[in-house]
């Protein structure tokens, strides 16, 4: 009776909600619920709408407090101090000998972060020990109630809604070879992987970006800041979406619905403002990448047949860019943002303010689908033509969650976001990331102001920090010991992350570099070092629910080529030669899978190791050999200067390197004396040398460019 009467007080006030019942159901009798913890009202939640009478492993101290005992005395307790071993030989004893369902919350904590503590290796050893089936429960809403723990953190609120997610049952699955440390560290791993596919299996990503915004801002509050420029005009998420509406009615007169728009313009709000308003009404924005050129972007056009090309007079002015909107303009339709502001009346702002007033009834009746392309993004073009790639919402929403079940943050982080819009990691990561989770988002309109940028971080107090090696390691060299005070995490992508720059950035800030790896078509995030997880060398732990299959290459061992599958790869390309043509993902795997064309290895734990790109491999006299490895060992004895080595033909030995670096002067017995332990086929023979490396917009190495440096000095000349 008691039972009932709470499941009638919780619901009335939280509008609880429990999904999947039918999975408890198929648990069986022997089972180790295991469930996030997420306030003080979560051992009463599953006490009073799980059907049975349950047993609770709750840590000793929590309880023994007088206010929890009438609650628990709803359901059978098992104190448990994980930090003593023989509680937990007697939990696996009751779990073998009763025929119970036994809830032990793995973090062994309520979390003060908003996303998954620490996970015990001591859970994942009872469930191992035991044989008992795992069944994953996720709790969500409590979080932001008075009775958890993110008071100063999140926006609480009286009476959130509260969804209880019964997910299907599992087992650990250990070799049997594992004994003793190692036997329950793998089991620790496991279990940690099956919460936080847990966390992503049940977060709600299949749904528009715009649509995130407005649940972002009923989880955060309308005046909460989410976006900042040079301009230092805060963005308020009201101020966000009354602006996106404006600007949507101005462009919808002259644009049509599921039309590529082309977004010619820096890094600032009114970028975002423009990217959120194509999209509210269907619209389809088009990065462009103005650091190719006009000739560049009047080829992104034809590939995406865009007709028309937003960007601004003072943008092209300031970026000295006048030629090349001249050029552009001859085969698009070039409208100027200041020209569209000018046709905005004081009555159509009175009608946007009221239209934002209201957004929550009418924009879902507008019903689009999750599915839908949300933005193209233009590869890099490092090793040949640019293509263009197309996102759809689910698949950037997908990637988000898949890192927020690895990463906490919170709404007091402000990310730094200097990498351009039309990067992938600038857009996805830099830009929708942070305004759709509550962060504030500070815009930087150029990443090649290396002075200028650790001063900004100093200045706004920046939390985080998105970029790549080339940049991260000018802006070590550059900046105070103290600019980067207030950093909770820096995170490289894009390329490989050098120890030189590791170690600047660990003996200066103090600061240890998350290496991560990803690419445009998988939105971008597919792996990446964690504070809990992280191991020096790698680009960390696949993200949750992602599958991965190596594809054997012939001449290189320990390694395959990377072929992975999930929600956030993309729809697919855009090519030159097919234009406006979706061309699904391509691989050997089927329909779905995507070939990263990169050489890695992943280890027993599950850490990806880049061993370089299948085109980034030479092969010479029949040998297998890593341009990527060679740089790396040229950092290492160089480190003062740039290198890049690339491949071109050659008549006897079928391919030859070549060197391009910094160093003046480098002679084949130079570089062999300080080369021990690599093989003389394996190291360049002809050296070019140059002022500075040809490098992207983004921060890479243009290979091709380089190839073609190479090329002219030693083939065509």
């Amino acid at each position: 009776m008691l039972k009932i009467i709470f499941r009638w007080i919780l619901c009335l006030l939280y509008k609880v909600e429990v999904k999947g019942l039918e999975n408890y159901q198929k648990a069986g009798d022997r089972v180790l619920i295991i469930s996030n913890h997420s306030s003080f009202l979560d051992p009463l939640l599953l006490g009073v709408f799980l059907p049975d009478a349950i047993t609770f492993a709750i840590n000793t101290h929590i309880a023994e407090r007088w206010w929890l005992k009438p609650f628990l005395g709803l359901s059978n307790v098992f104190p448990l101090d994980p930090t003593h071993p023989m509680q937990l030989k007697d939990l696996i004893h009751h779990l073998k000998e009763t025929k119970s369902k036994t809830v032990i919350f793995p973090e062994g904590r309520i979390t003060v972060t908003g996303s998954l503590m620490k996970i015990y290796d001591g859970t994942g050893m009872v469930a191992d020990k035991s044989g008992a089936t795992l069944l994953p429960i996720r709790i969500n809403g409590a979080e932001y109630t008075p009775f958890s723990r993110l008071q100063k953190i999140v926006k609480l609120r009286l009476f959130p809604k509260i969804t209880l997610s019964i997910l299907p049952p599992t087992t650990l699955s250990i070799p049997d070879d594992l004994r003793g440390k190692q036997r329950r560290h793998a089991s620790g791993i496991i279990l940690t992987d099956i919460m936080t596919n847990m966390m992503f299996n049940t977060s709600h990503y299949q749904k528009t970006l715009f649509s995130a915004l407005l649940e972002a801002k009923k989880i955060h509050g309308g005046k909460h800041t989410v976006a900042e420029d040079t301009e230092r005009t805060p963005l308020s998420y009201n101020s966000l979406i009354t602006r996106t509406i404006a600007i949507a009615n101005a462009l919808k007169k002259i644009t049509q619905p599921n039309e590529n728009i082309g977004v010619y313009l820096p890094n600032s709000t009114k970028t975002l403002n423009v990217v959120l308003s194509l999209q509210l009404y269907g619209r389809v924005p088009a990065m462009l990448n103005y650091s190719t050129g006009a000739s560049g972007m009047s080829s992104a056009c034809q590939t995406a047949e865009i007709k028309t090309v937003l960007t601004s007079r003072r943008f092209i002015e300031l970026g000295k860019f006048e030629k090349d909107a001249q050029q552009l303009a001859e085969n698009v339709n070039l409208i100027y943002l200041e020209d569209i502001a000018a046709q905005i009346t004081t009555l159509d702002k009175l009608t946007a303010l009221a239209h934002a007033k209201t957004v929550n009834f009418w924009y879902p009746r507008l019903n689009y689908s999750s599915d839908s392309t949300a933005v193209i993004l233009f590869t890099s073009g490092t090793e040949g033509s640019p293509k263009g790639v197309v996102l759809s919402h689910s698949n950037i929403l997908a990637n988000h969650q898949q890192v927020l079940a690895r990463i906490n943050f919170n709404p007091q982080d402000v990310v730094l976001n200097f990498l351009p819009m039309f990067h992938s990691f600038g857009f996805t990561v830099g830009t929708m990331l942070p305004i759709l989770n509550g962060m504030t988002s500070f815009f930087y309109p150029s990443p090649l102001h290396y002075s200028v940028i650790p001063e900004v971080a100093y200045e706004i107090g920046a939390t985080i920090l998105f970029g790549t090696n080339t940049f991260l390691a000018a802006y070590g060299n550059k900046a105070h010991a103290y600019d980067f005070y207030n950093l909770r995490y820096v995170v490289a992508g894009a390329e490989k992350l050098n120890e030189n720059t590791r170690q600047l950035w660990a003996d200066k800030f103090g600061i240890r570099i998350f290496e991560g790896y990803g690419a445009t078509e998988t939105s971008p995030v597919a792996a990446v070092n964690t504070p809990m997880y992280f191991k020096k060398g790698t680009v960390g732990r696949l993200l949750p629910d992602m599958q991965y299959k190596l594809e054997d290459v012939p001449g290189i061992e320990g390694a395959g080529q990377l072929h992975l599958y999930g929600k956030n790869i993309m729809q697919g390309y855009l090519l030159a030669n097919n234009p406006g043509k979706l061309v699904p993902p391509k691989s050997i795997y089927g329909a779905g899978w995507y070939d990263t064309g990169d050489i890695v290895n992943i280890d027993d734990e599950g850490y990806v190791s880049i061993r370089g790109r299948s085109k980034r491999f030479a092969k010479i006299s029949g040998e297998m050999v890593s341009l990527a490895a060679i740089e790396q060992h040229l950092v290492k004895i160089w480190p003062e200067n740039e290198h890049v080595v690339v491949s071109i033909p050659d008549d006897k030995k079928g391919e030859q390197l070549i060197l391009l670096s910094t160093r003046a002067n480098i002679s084949s017995k130079e570089l062999n004396k300080n080369s021990p332990g690599f093989s003389s086929i394996a190291l360049p023979k002809k050296f070019i040398t140059v002022d500075t490396l040809p490098i992207l917009a983004t921060g890479k190495v243009n290979y091709a460019a380089a190839t073609e440096i190479a090329l002219r000095e030693f083939v065509l000349s």
